[in-house]
């Protein structure tokens, strides 16, 4: 009995091979060029959650941040949803001034109320990438008192003097991506 179901599946194995459709094997066009990945790793595709490679990969061409990082020149910050930004005297006060005229996929518009109200998500959902916000004293209870909006500018007080320069690398992290609150609290469950 039990060679008798080995010959059976080493028999159905190979008429599985033989039968495999042509196409299988066929080359691709000199023409045509496949991009594939594995994106089996991704938890979450909202950026104020994901943290693998696959969820940023894929929100860092989705979303924008306050603060870029140029891709032609290693290690420089150029403008994202800012068109400029600075730290007052205190140290603790950073303020990013929001570009004019900008929209959201929904139409709604990208205001710092909106920016601020986006990164204070960050702090309240408390999901694996806040520590690179919470980490500048940023917590559920006091982030609407530390990110602010006055007007057009985004205002942040940290909790004590960092420098500048590691404050504004984290601003550019896929944490710090800015989403449209307003359509995401359409969608609301469980107070996100």
């Amino acid at each position: 009995m039990i060679a008798t179901f080995s010959t059976r599946r080493l028999a159905l194995a190979a008429l599985m091979a033989c039968s495999a459709p042509v196409a299988l094997f066929a080359e691709t066009p000199a023409d045509t060029l496949v991009v594939a990945d594995a994106i089996d790793d991704i938890v979450s595709i909202d950026p104020h959650e994901a943290f693998e490679f696959s969820g940023v990969d894929l929100n860092n061409n989705l979303y924008d941040t306050l603060i870029e990082l140029d891709p032609t020149k290693e290690g420089e910050l150029i403008p994202g949803l800012a068109e400029s930004w600075s730290v007052d005297d205190d140290g603790v006060t950073y303020r990013l001034k929001i570009k004019p005229g900008i929209t959201f996929s929904s139409g709604n518009p990208v205001t710092a109320e909106a920016a601020a109200d986006s990164l204070r998500r960050v702090v309240k959902l408390n999901k694996t990438p806040a520590f690179i916000l919470t980490q500048f004293g940023f917590t559920p209870e006091n982030v609407d008192s530390m990110i602010t909006a006055e007007g057009d500018t985004v205002v942040m007080k940290t909790d004590k003097v960092y420098a500048p320069t590691f404050v504004y690398n984290c601003l550019t992290a896929g944490v710090a991506n800015i989403v449209d609150v307003n359509t995401v609290m359409e969608h609301e469950a469980n107070g996100d």
